[in-house]
């Protein structure tokens, strides 16, 4: 009797054991699944990846950069152009 109660334990443990593989593999799929579909309504939606993103902020921050340099060098030219109308004057 204590071997059959083994034995049916050993069972019960295989048959454990392959159905927690079976989910894990149905999880695989389902996760494979779910984030195929997700990466599909993203692109349908036209939302922009985050390394896009992130490229086009840094080239807009030099580009921001570069236009409050070019409006300061403006501001000294309008300067001396009004400094040199006085003295003209």
């Amino acid at each position: 009797m204590v071997e059959s109660g083994s034995k049916l334990f050993n069972n019960l443990a295989e048959l454990l054991s392959n159905t927690a593989g079976a989910a894990s593999g149905v999880k695989k799929e389902i996760d494979v699944i779910v984030k195929s579909q997700v990466e599909r309504l993203l692109n349908d939606f036209e939302v922009v990846q985050r390394d896009e993103f992130d490229a086009m902020k840094e080239m807009l921050i030099r580009e921001r950069d570069k236009n409050d340099e070019l409006e300061k060098k403006i501001n000294n030219l309008e300067k001396l152009i009004k400094k040199q109308n006085k003295t003209i004057k």
